[in-house]
């Protein structure tokens, strides 16, 4: 299972707006997308109740992982994602 660390862009972190587009996209990859907060909680992050249950703020460091066929493409994406400012777009 491929994971990859990343620093939250967002100005808000990921709440709202944020969270939701980082669900969404999530839960189009297809592969199973966990998200795991700074503080070691994991969910499911096609979940925008689990994302924001995380309370994940700007700046802070998350671990995403994925599994499945198309794990290393879906994890380029949505770090990609998380790295972007989702309140500017």
């Amino acid at each position: 299972m491929p994971e990859r660390s990343v620093t939250i862009a967002s100005s808000v972190g990921l709440h709202a707006r944020p969270a939701s587009l980082f669900s969404q996209a999530a839960g189009k990859t297809g592969a199973k997308v966990t998200l795991t907060s700074a503080a070691g909680k994991s969910v499911n992050a096609a979940s925008i109740l689990g994302v924001l249950s995380l309370g994940i703020g700007h700046g802070e460091e998350v671990v995403v992982a994925t599994e499945g066929d198309n794990a290393e493409a879906a994890l380029d994406e949505l770090v990609a994602l998380l790295a972007t400012d989702l309140d500017k777009e």
